[in-house]
């Protein structure tokens, strides 16, 4: 049976961070991953060029702004302090990756991110660490020494021993390239309490009355506020054919739960009553559609004046219909039915109880040696390398603390 200091189920972003880490501080590391090649939610990330960080991922965490989502807000804080973005920024210019600011403090590669896969694939390779592909782990068990940590677990067919044992296999979302509930059933199996796994940052849905009074408006983009009780954002929203997508709704399908509503301003930062007064003063002969036209994509203006005052002119409509008009546009109410789910959600909201793990080394309070890292655990964060950082930090606090074969910990 071979042994080793440390056994990481998960070759994506906080696994082989982990691993690097746990390596170059002398321990035996290997990395098991089912999937044929590692890395590969960094590979699709950014639209392939992976959006590693964000400028702004730690600025929440000390002002009390938000960033990250879980029961237990606090818990993330310490990984984040001791592992920023200017840490990894520094990280990967070691390594000669050119990046570059996108917007609201997004980082990106400016060329492939295949770049940062190479560059932990290299790292680990330095370091000594056993990375096994399209192995699958099973049969996990505690040793008879459990006080002082200790597992055995099948890696393919053969059985192999380790001190510590990290799960860094991530969620449910976007199970076409392999993911799965397995850090959930591992958790489980141990006695860890689990916070309902659900997707976020992921498009929602509506009914069928919705769709077909936007169903001419399909890939029409436009800069929006999205509210959802007392949380907003200010980004793009996109009209699709099963609903809406966008940034911003992406960000705001985090918070919002079955049976709530969604409120949209379609015009930020512009009073259009006041615009629609205006112009009905200065040419009331105006079509309605004309002068919302002027503020919003044709095709959503035509929609919006359809659903509210059909085609009448500006001179025909009183302050009121004028009101409930802007009213379709600064606060647009709707009710979504759902989201698409796992299937294209980028994260999954909820996991492993951050109550029952340590802060500091992501190991569970009860279990010795068990580490839960990344997306497997309650931490989320929002879209725009959040979710990123979250795994660099907490791969390296769980990476710099974890057992030897003796059972220490250094």
């Amino acid at each position: 049976m071979k042994r080793y200091d440390v056994a990481i189920i998960g070759a994506g972003a906080a696994g082989m961070m982990c691993a690097v880490e746990a390596a170059r501080r002398g321990r035996r590391v290997l990395v098991i991953e089912h999937a044929k090649k590692p890395g590969e939610k960094i590979r699709i990330s950014g639209g392939g060029r992976c959006n590693f960080t964000n400028l702004y991922a730690n600025d929440g965490i000390t002002q009390g702004t938000g960033g990250y989502l879980s029961e237990n807000p606090r818990f993330c804080v310490s990984a984040l302090k001791r592992y920023t973005p200017q840490d990894f920024i520094a990280k990967i210019e070691a390594h000669g990756i050119a990046w570059h600011e996108k917007t609201l403090g997004q980082l990106f590669c400016d060329g492939p991110a295949t770049q940062i896969v190479d560059m932990f694939v290299s790292e680990m390779r330095e370091a000594g660490v056993d990375l096994r592909l399209s192995t699958t782990a099973s049969d996990i068990e505690r040793t008879a020494d459990a006080e002082a940590g200790g597992f055995t677990l099948m890696a393919g067919d053969e059985r192999i021993a380790c001190s510590s044992l990290v799960i860094a296999t991530g969620g449910k979302s976007i199970p076409k390239m392999g993911a799965t509930g397995f850090a959930f059933e591992v958790a489980k199996k141990f006695g860890l309490p689990i916070i309902e796994p659900r997707p976020a940052l992921v498009p929602l849905t509506f009914e069928p009355g919705f769709l077909e009074q936007t169903k001419a408006l399909s890939g029409v983009a436009i800069d929006a506020r999205v509210s959802c009780g007392k949380r907003h954002f200010d980004e793009a929203v996109l009209f699709t054919h099963r609903g809406l997508s966008g940034p911003a709704i992406l960000q705001i399908s985090s918070y919002w739960r079955e049976g709530e509503a969604i409120t949209l301003d379609m015009a930020p930062g512009t009073d259009v009553f006041e615009h629609l007064r205006a112009a009905r003063s200065q040419s009331g002969k105006q079509a309605v559609q004309t002068a919302l036209a002027t503020i919003l994509p044709k095709s959503l203006a035509q929609a919006i004046a359809a659903r509210t005052a059909a085609n009448a002119q500006l001179g025909a409509l009183s302050d009121k219909a004028l009101r409930d008009i802007a009213n379709a546009v600064n606060a647009w109410t709707v009710k979504p039915v759902g989201t698409e789910g796992y299937r294209t959600a980028e994260v999954t909201l909820g996991g492993v109880d951050t109550r029952a793990l340590d802060g500091k080394t992501m190991e569970a309070r009860d279990v010795p040696g068990l580490h839960f890292i990344g997306e497997a655990v309650d931490v989320t964060g929002w879209l725009g390398g959040y979710n990123f950082q979250w795994a660099w930090a907490s791969g390296v606090a769980c990476g710099a603390i974890v057992r030897t074969l003796s059972g220490r910990i250094q």
